[in-house]
């Protein structure tokens, strides 16, 4: 019985995660994608054992997935980092606003495409 109430508390342990920290996560996301640091982006999926084609769908910085985002940014390196990870598929849906933003991660995109 004792082992079985062990089990219990810890499962509901590891299975709540406060909103707050979710939120603390995407808005360290942003910050990093702004400034361009492709170290402190990695560092952070990295800790919290997040990937980047998971996080893409459910963090947007000011209403823009961060792939957009980091175009408006002029974020090249999170840019590149972001076309090299996310699926082909996903790149294809937004080409026609990198090129419209940022040639230089359209022309990226196009190559990683073809």
């Amino acid at each position: 019985m004792k082992l079985f109430c062990f089990v219990c508390i810890i499962s509901v342990a590891c299975l709540y995660v406060p909103k707050s920290y979710g939120f603390n996560i995407a808005q360290n996301i942003c910050e990093y994608v702004a400034v361009d640091d492709k170290g402190r982006l990695r560092k952070l999926l990295k800790a919290n054992r997040l990937k980047l084609r998971t996080v893409f769908s459910d963090v947007l910085c000011d209403n823009n997935n961060i792939l957009i985002f980091a175009a408006k940014k002029n974020a090249m390196e999170i840019g590149q980092l972001l076309i090299k990870k996310l699926p082909k598929s996903v790149i294809e849906g937004e080409l026609d606003n990198l090129s419209s933003l940022s040639p230089q991660l359209a022309d990226v995109a196009r190559t990683r495409i073809n």
